[in-house]
């Protein structure tokens, strides 16, 4: 089921599977700034990743002395999340370890997400508590996608991705699998604040930048300076990702606490890098601020 909030500037409306934002609006224009889920090109929109970020070793872990298959990006992203709280400028879901979820990740957990906005930025804050595990290890990140071009007068050369600092980005690679060599380096650009966008920049995948200085990072349109900018202050890992498909139809900006798995790493889920370690009781939560200045 679909909720909305709206002010003076955006609509936002947040499907309950998933508590995934299905649409942002720019109320002066009409325009629709997400990308839209079409299945034949990328059927998603903005999910939420958790209990993991990217992919298993061997698709499956060891938790709790049982071996357990798990799919990309975990499984918050396809289960049904319960509305919680709904007022004019605020819309709060939550998931609830259950008969859904316990056979695929045997751990208690909470997972919130609570949206608000703020002029012109939507802003996703997720809270994980842990009820009542000795320990609960979880990855987490945002993966929203955001459409281009901006309009039918720019195509794909029309854009680049711009920090707020003078950046080198090194990127791990996860190719060819999608899971860590651990060797594997290189730099996407040096001492600039500017990626072009160009329709082969996803040829070969995703490209997961580790320790940006910037506190943002955006896709703007060179010639207006109309953008869409994420806050990724507090985020050691940053990916930039679309579907290879020509011309380019969205993109991608996913600020991640957690990476993807390692080809020869260990499948125990103890043993996993995680995003946070909560004792019982404990709370921990990430936010994501997207402003549409477009």
């Amino acid at each position: 089921m679909q909720y909305s909030i709206e002010n003076e500037f955006i609509r936002l409306t947040v499907e309950s599977k998933g508590a995934e934002v299905y649409s942002v609006v720019n109320k002066h224009t009409g325009a629709e700034m997400l990308w839209n889920g079409d299945p034949e090109v990328w059927p998603r929109r903005a999910p939420i990743l958790f209990p993991y970020t990217g992919k298993l070793t061997g698709g499956k872990m060891i938790a709790k002395g049982l071996e357990y298959q798990g799919p990309q990006h975990g499984f918050a992203r396809d289960v049904e999340h319960t509305l919680v709280r709904h007022t004019d400028d605020v819309l709060e879901f939550e998931l609830h370890a259950d008969s859904q979820t316990l056979p695929i990740w045997p751990y208690a957990f909470v997972l919130r997400s609570t949206f608000t906005l703020e002029e012109r930025t939507v802003h996703h804050k997720l809270t994980v508590e842990n009820p009542v595990e000795p320990m609960l290890r979880f990855g987490i990140g945002f993966h929203p996608g955001f459409v281009i071009p901006f309009d039918d007068k720019h195509t794909t050369e029309d854009y680049e991705f711009r920090f707020d600092e003078i950046e080198s980005p090194l990127c791990v690679s996860a190719l060819p699998d999608g899971l860590l060599e651990g060797n594997h380096y290189y730099y996407l650009a040096r001492n600039t604040r500017r990626i072009p966008l160009t329709d082969d920049l996803f040829d070969n995948d995703s490209h997961c930048m580790v320790n940006l200085r910037s506190k943002s990072l955006a896709i703007v349109e060179k010639d207006t300076g109309r953008r869409v900018s994420c806050d990724i202050e507090g985020y050691p890992y940053v990916l930039i990702w679309s579907k290879p498909i020509k011309p380019l139809r969205f993109v991608c900006i996913e600020p991640w606490q957690s990476l993807t798995g390692e080809a020869n790493g260990p499948l125990e889920w103890e043993s996993r890098p995680c995003a946070a370690s909560l004792k019982q009781g404990e709370s921990w939560s990430t936010t994501m601020s997207t402003t549409f200045d477009r």
